[in-house]
């Protein structure tokens, strides 16, 4: 499942690079039988497998992290991608892009034996839906912090201009042509004033955060700028 995106497009350019590596661990691997079971019928009955907590601890304990009492630390983090997780926002990409190294485990079936939570720092979810497994919420969460780690994106003005990066959504962009069925772009755009274009681009952030994720609008702190263009996108639209 992983080979192709982390064998594509930017994650692939910063692994040749050195700048980040990924290694995949399979806990078939390290089951202990002689048909490599990784999951078992849960105790109590009920519908659906649930993973062993001795295969994934033994598949942690493979890479020689230390599960004893947990590894939190300034330099590493164990992460369960699961349901019950925090949400995953750019705040806390930026706090894990910070990290060393992260080991991600991947729930699956009805997940990980609940004693997992011995050797887990942190749990992390994607949405509230449910998916098979917890393999695109790793890769989702790998593409994320790619992102952040200097040289990877070799415009560092997109990084820091992306969605949610300041608490805004994106404003929004053009490229030729002008004129397309009818619409054309936003004048200002080919003005070259860059402090009208600025100021352009902030306020339709705001509008667009404002009217799309009001949650997120109210969270944000607003400069007098900000409260300025705020009054007159109420007052204009």
């Amino acid at each position: 499942m992983f080979k192709g995106p982390f064998s594509e497009s930017l994650l692939k350019k910063a692994q040749e690079k050195g700048l980040i590596s990924i290694n995949l661990v399979n806990p078939r691997d390290h089951a202990t039988d002689k048909h490599k079971i990784t999951d078992d019928s849960p105790y109590g009955g009920g519908a659906g497998m649930v993973m062993k907590v001795d295969v994934i601890v033994n598949a942690l304990r493979s890479i020689g992290k230390n599960t004893e009492h947990g590894t939190q630390n300034s330099e590493h983090r164990i992460i369960f991608l699961c349901p019950t997780g925090q949400p995953l926002t750019q705040e806390k990409v930026n706090e894990l892009s910070k990290l060393k190294s992260l080991t991600l485990i991947c729930g699956h079936y009805e997940g990980i034996d609940e004693r997992i939570s011995n050797y887990v720092d942190e749990y992390i979810s994607i949405g509230d839906y449910v998916l098979t497994g917890g393999e695109l919420p790793a890769m989702v969460l790998v593409d994320s912090i790619a992102r952040q780690i200097p040289g990877v994106i070799k415009e560092q003005d997109s990084v820091s201009n992306d969605s949610f990066f300041g608490g805004l959504l994106d404003h929004p962009s053009y490229t030729k042509p002008d004129t397309f069925e009818g619409e054309s772009i936003p004048e200002v755009l080919k003005s070259g004033h860059h402090k009208e274009i600025s100021a352009w681009r902030r306020k339709e952030a705001l509008k667009k955060t404002l009217f799309n994720r009001p949650e997120l609008f109210a969270s944000i702190y607003l400069s007098k700028d900000d409260q300025k263009l705020i009054e007159e996108l109420l007052i204009n639209g």
